[in-house]
């Protein structure tokens, strides 16, 4: 766990169950001059499913192209993450990096190498070292056993904490778990997911079920968060179901249990999106918009994000200041349909501008002590239509850029 620990990270890591059917190792590549493990390989028994979303960047990592392909078939035996190293923008150099991990990861496991999958995170454009790879891979085969918190923090980079989360359902009359972890702080926009997450369940689920189910959640978790508005090359959410529990197989949603495991891994999702924007680089509030009265549901969406990408809107919450200006202007620029005179803005429950206007002696006394607590909540009517949304994000401070002018060093 980094020194500078978020202020709003949770006060203690969740216990997470085992997933029957998943093991998690964890071992030194040394990818950085760093005292840390970088290398996670998870071991998942015959016959798990996958489903996966990946980045939209038209810059991808091998990786990502890799897991794309690996995506259609279907299974999944092995799952190999590097930290320190992103292996993007390394041309062929790259590719070959992640076909060795390949090669050694399914001779291990006795698998073929397309249920082998594998993501890279960290600097970009420095090929991935095979020599370290491989060093690291004999070495995480050989290793114990570790927790899920060992497994979470080891794929972390500028994360100030692990992010772990876990959910229930009841299928069939029996219960099935989901646990899940993720990486992710800066560079985070998501077009599909955001940056390193994965998912694990005992449940038995029919592999395009489960990726329809994947990307249903994915829409409403990490595709409405945002900490600095930038897609990263290998943005990747995979989620394993190893079929090990006592619970019918769910192949639709007409099976009993199938809406309850969707809740499940909708929450689970919405757990981890959270903490990502919780651990923004820099971050010291964490910041809900919702957007009502818009022409649709994905124009709410547009205009709330937004809101939440603008630098202006992010800075003046750092300053703790209520300035519905910046909210009306990034309204406005967002290109979604409109009406200066019928917006209503409010911070933390209290209206302070309505129909185009600052509400006449509004007090402003209880919206400045909502802005100086860390949860901070923006409202915007738009007054034209039924569509809503929400995104998340955190306010903009000098801790982002201290962290990102250094970065590569």
């Amino acid at each position: 766990m980094s020194d500078n620990l978020s202020p709003l990270a949770p006060s203690q890591s969740p216990i997470l169950p085992d997933i029957a059917g998943v093991t998690c190792r964890v071992a030194r590549a040394r990818y950085k001059e760093w005292d840390r493990c970088d290398l996670t390989f998870v071991e998942l028994a015959e016959n798990t499913v996958v489903a996966g979303v990946l980045t939209k960047s038209k810059c991808p990592s091998p990786e990502v192209e890799y897991c794309r392909a690996a995506l259609n078939g279907g299974k999944a035996r092995g799952l190999v993450v590097n930290a320190g190293n992103a292996n993007a923008f390394t041309g062929a150099r790259g590719m070959a990096a992640v076909e060795k991990i390949v090669s050694l990861a399914s001779a291990h496991l006795g698998c073929s190498e397309t249920e082998i999958f594998v993501s890279s995170t960290g600097v970009i454009g420095v090929p991935l070292p095979q020599d370290k790879a491989e060093a690291g891979l004999k070495s995480v085969f050989e290793a114990q056993p570790c927790s899920w918190e060992d497994a979470a923090a080891t794929i972390m980079t500028t994360d100030t904490f692990p992010k772990l989360a876990s959910a229930t359902a009841v299928v069939g009359g029996k219960t099935v778990h989901l646990s899940g972890i993720i990486k992710g702080s800066g560079m985070i926009a998501p077009d599909m997911a955001t940056m390193l997450g994965y998912i694990f369940t005992d449940a038995t689920v029919d592999a395009r079920f489960l990726q329809q189910m994947l990307s249903a959640a994915k829409a409403k978790s990490f595709n409405c968060i945002t900490v600095d508005s930038d897609t990263s090359t290998s943005d990747t959410v995979l989620a394993f179901a190893t079929g090990q529990s006592k619970a019918p197989a769910l192949t639709s949603f007409d099976d009993d249990g199938a809406d309850a495991f969707q809740a499940a891994l909708s929450d689970l999702c919405m757990q981890l999106a959270h903490l990502v924007v919780r651990d923004g680089e820099g971050a010291s509030k964490f910041i809900e918009i919702a957007v009502t009265g818009a022409d649709s549901d994905d124009s709410a969406k547009r205009i709330a994000l937004s809101i939440a990408n603008s630098p202006l809107v992010k800075t003046a919450i750092a300053g703790e200041d209520a300035n519905w200006g910046r909210v009306v202007m990034a309204v406005g620029k967002a290109g979604e349909p409109a009406d200066r005179d019928s917006l209503a803005i409010s911070f933390g429950g209290v209206t302070v501008a309505r129909d185009g206007l600052v509400v006449p002696d509004y007090d402003e006394a209880p919206v400045a002590a909502h802005l100086k607590g860390s949860e901070i909540d923006i409202a915007v009517d738009i007054g034209l239509g039924e569509g809503k949304a929400k995104v998340w994000t955190c306010d903009l401070t000098h801790g982002y850029i201290n962290i990102n002018a250094d970065y590569r060093s």
